[in-house]
């Protein structure tokens, strides 16, 4: 019996799709499996950028009102997040650790949790084990207004003179975070 070529065409590129389906699959399950490590293939590349840090002030999970001009003189990574986003979960451990070995140095994170209810938050800064301020944003300011995003995670790097020298739409990775933020840190 033989098999028409047009047939035989596409048998063949539907096991193709089908067996780089199963591998998409199969990458997808193994990272979503511990999504404490972020694969450095899925990590964002932060854009050299240079405004002025925008005027942004919002409360902390206290109820105290802070501002990023409470910041000036040190570099500041603000982390725009969600309980709910995925890529925002599997970041927070590296920000944390990130924030532990930098902070000594004029180092801070300020993550600005965009939307959810207190309680969520706390229970996800407790999870994680966060002890950089979290901000609270019920009204979408900092996306909306102050940084003009709407994609979550964004992050953006402020430098000891107030002025946002990285944007990062997506994810961080540690390797990224080395190559970019830390030079920031070690300028004086």
């Amino acid at each position: 019996m033989r098999i028409p070529r047009k047939t035989l065409a596409l048998l063949i590129a539907g096991t193709g799709l089908m067996l780089l389906g199963m591998m998409g699959m199969y990458l997808v399950s193994s990272w979503q499996a511990d999504q404490t490590l972020l694969p450095t293939d899925f990590a964002a590349i932060p854009a050299a950028v240079r405004y002025e840090a925008p005027t942004l002030a919002l409360p902390d999970l206290a109820g105290n009102v802070r501002s990023l001009a409470d910041y000036r003189g040190q570099v500041v990574l603000v982390n725009v997040w969600a309980t709910w986003c995925p890529p925002c979960q599997a970041e927070m451990p590296l920000l944390q650790s990130y924030y532990e070995k930098h902070r000594q140095r004029g180092f801070a994170v300020v993550g600005i949790e965009d939307g959810e209810p207190d309680d969520d938050v706390r229970a996800f800064v407790t999870r994680y084990g966060l002890t950089f301020p979290i901000w609270l944003d019920p009204t979408h300011k900092a996306g909306d207004s102050a940084f003009k995003t709407i994609n979550l995670p964004s992050s953006y790097v402020v430098s000891r003179d107030g002025v946002v020298r990285l944007a990062w739409y997506g994810a961080i990775s540690e390797r990224n975070l080395e190559k970019y933020v830390t030079p920031l840190i070690e300028e004086r």
